[in-house]
């Protein structure tokens, strides 16, 4: 596939990670919203969370404890960090592959923008 998240797990185009296991990729947002903005991806395609089937629900589960591994990975988990996942234009999702934001390091006011 030509997607962006696709050869960045395949390691065609850097990034800085800061985990990563055989199914799943945590690195650095390249246009934080806060201290530490990292986004964690399947590295099989799935376009976002509406297009999940159930045959996907342990990958999405992977990527759910990515998360977790990413926030301990960047410092974050003790102090908290917040999970969003993006799904479609209005929701703020640009790149068609599904993609968890890793936010932290600072207090996160609620509700979100």
């Amino acid at each position: 596939m030509d997607c962006i998240f696709c050869k960045i797990a395949r390691g065609e185009i850097p990034a800085k990670k800061v985990w990563e296991d055989e199914n799943v990729v945590a690195f650095h947002d390249l246009e934080p919203h806060a201290p530490v903005h990292l986004l964690v991806i399947p590295r099989r395609h799935v376009v976002n969370v509406g297009g999940a089937e159930a045959t996907d629900v342990e990958l999405l589960g992977q990527v759910v404890l990515g998360c977790r591994q990413a926030a301990e990975a960047a410092g974050v988990a003790e102090s908290g960090f917040r999970v969003v996942f993006n799904t479609n234009q209005d929701a703020g999702q640009t790149v068609p592959h599904l993609h968890a934001h890793v936010l932290g390091g600072r207090a996160l006011t609620w509700p979100p923008g």
